[in-house]
């Protein structure tokens, strides 16, 4: 069995991925990678202690393993869709390898400072930001569409599995045989995911001289995430869902502190019991999607978040709390899986890296300002209230957001190759540019506005896909002739426009195509700007092309 999709395979459920042996090998590796990572987090987050009582440093090993997420997730994204998804992942593997077996080795030796601690914590934070958008990218690659899902979902799972190992095997390991051979467990860790990478048989991708650029590719993905309107749904959604769901995360310390009087050790149970939910909500996610959209599930999980934080709010028993911090495990997971579940759906390929980080930094983000805000309050009004007020806040937001619904993820996203090339006088240079592009069609007065409308609902696509400029003008001579006109920054971009143009952006080209009613196919004109001519050459814009 291959880890290449089988398009009329039946549905086997929630578990139908790990059936695909790639997908089943990699998905161990992560899970006993991250396992190792929880450990190496949990050795360094102990040492800092022995090196330095000051509570800044704590706080400076925290932000050093965390501010490379906001810093590199976008262009780790770029660089999950420009380069080799699978040697980029073996590279950073033995980056974070190297990490590991430095801090073994100075932690061995006893010559571990603050200082080196630090910078090594940020080294692997780097790491960990350069891997998150390529792991989350290649899983389409793995599995059939329509287990996608349940794909993501086992990731999930996978992450709390390690989540929940990790951190205990990390202080079990830390205690008996110290914090070297803690590290040295995360580095055979390491061992055995890069074993994988290389076993996995990724088909190659080859480079011509259309391949992007980082630059590039950088302004192609914002110039996508700003024009997709489905991905802008998705990420509304998610800072809505996690800026104040993110509550109960930043204030369950002073929770198992101050309000229910614990130790460390009971703080630690209830991390657990978070884990242990979340592992029970992947098992119940199947049943629940028989029964729910992506919608009524986010919406599952927004009363059940403000349940949990309501009932926080009373101080319950310990007992109670636990079970509390299970549902709320559950409740995370859903909504976790399935806002990154629909994401996954409406991206395609060539830009997927990117717009996943651009997803991951949303997420972050709302977590971050989130944790941030509630915590300003409670300093303001105290835990309890607060736990009250996002609750609230909570149930309202996600009321309210329940209206704005989530993309249902359908569309046929593979490149339909329809536009033949541009029709040239002379070779174009690949960077020449801007590049303007010009659509002449003959519409019938009467049909002027719908026509109108199916033009300027398609140039969501024109510009998601590489245009930077759009517009519709009018011949004031003939009222039948209509103009579509938009700018791409060069040749080379328009050429990747036309690969880049789905069978879901093609059924759409379709409808507006239909309503122009020349004997022959909408006049398409590209123009470049202009340069002097040089030793004679021919001009090469106002070329036409039957590209429509």
């Amino acid at each position: 069995m291959t880890g290449h999709p089988t398009p009329h395979a039946e549905q086997g459920g929630s578990f139908a991925p790990l059936r695909q042996t790639v997908f089943a090998v990699l998905w161990g590796a992560t899970v006993l990678g991250n396992t190792g990572s929880f450990m190496r987090d949990v050795a360094s987050g102990w040492l800092v202690t022995d090196l330095s009582a000051a509570p800044a440093a704590v706080a400076m090993i925290q932000a050093a393993g965390t501010l490379p997420i906001f810093l590199l997730a976008i262009p780790a994204g770029v660089l999950s869709d420009i380069l080799d998804r699978r040697k980029l992942l073996i590279s950073v593997q033995l980056l974070l390898a190297a990490v590991s077996t430095t801090l073994m080795v100075l932690s061995h030796f006893k010559l571990l400072t603050i200082e080196a601690l630090v910078g090594l914590t940020f080294l692997g934070g780097v790491g960990a930001a350069l891997v998150a958008p390529v792991w989350q990218a290649v899983v389409p690659e793995l599995v059939d569409r329509k287990d996608l899902k349940s794909a993501i979902a086992l990731n999930s799972l996978g992450i709390n599995i390690a989540r929940a190992i990790g951190p205990a095997a990390g202080g079990l390991l830390l205690a008996a045989v110290g914090a070297a051979f803690t590290y040295g467990a995360d580095v055979l860790s390491y061992v055995f995911v890069i074993a994988a990478l290389v076993w996995w048989k990724r088909p190659a991708q080859n480079r011509d001289e259309l391949s992007e650029h980082f630059a590039g590719a950088f302004r192609a993905g914002l110039r996508y995430a700003r024009a997709s309107r489905d991905l802008h749904v998705v990420l509304l959604r998610a800072a809505i869902f996690f800026a104040f769901a993110s509550a109960v995360w930043a204030l369950l310390p002073l929770v198992a502190r101050n309000m229910l009087n614990g130790t460390a050790g009971f703080y630690g149970v209830m991390l657990g019991a978070v884990g242990a939910g979340a592992i029970c909500g992947a098992f119940l996610l199947p049943r629940l999607r028989q029964r729910l959209d992506s919608d009524g599930l986010i919406l599952l999980s927004v009363l059940v978040t403000a349940a949990v934080m309501t009932a926080l709010f009373f101080a319950p028993p310990k007992w109670l709390a636990i079970v509390l911090l299970l549902l709320l495990g559950s409740a995370w997971i859903v909504a976790l899986t399935t806002l990154n579940g629909v994401a996954q759906s409406i991206l395609p390929n060539w830009v997927r890296g990117r717009a996943l980080a651009i997803y991951l930094t949303v997420f972050n983000g709302a977590m971050a300002a989130g944790s941030l805000l509630w915590g300003l309050v409670a300093e303001a009004i105290g835990v309890p209230q607060t736990l009250l007020v996002a609750a609230v806040a909570l149930v309202v937001a996600g009321v309210v957001m329940h209206r704005v619904k989530l993309p249902r993820g359908e569309a046929d996203l593979v490149p339909s190759n329809h536009w033949p090339e541009p029709l040239i006088a002379a070779p174009v240079e690949q960077d020449r540019g801007p590049v303007l592009i010009l659509i002449e069609y003959r519409i019938d007065p009467a049909e002027r506005e719908p026509f109108l409308h199916a033009l300027t609902r398609f140039s969501h696509q024109r510009r998601r896909d590489g245009a930077y400029n759009w517009g519709i003008t009018e011949d004031v001579a003939d009222p039948t002739a209509i103009v579509e006109w938009f700018f791409v920054e060069s040749w080379a971009e328009h050429l990747r426009q036309h690969k880049r143009v789905s069978h879901s952006d093609a059924d759409l080209q379709s409808k507006v195509v239909r309503y122009h009613v020349g004997p022959d196919k909408p006049q398409v004109r590209h123009l470049l700007a202009a340069r002097p001519m040089v030793h004679g050459a021919q001009r090469e814009d106002d070329a036409v092309s039957p590209e429509i």
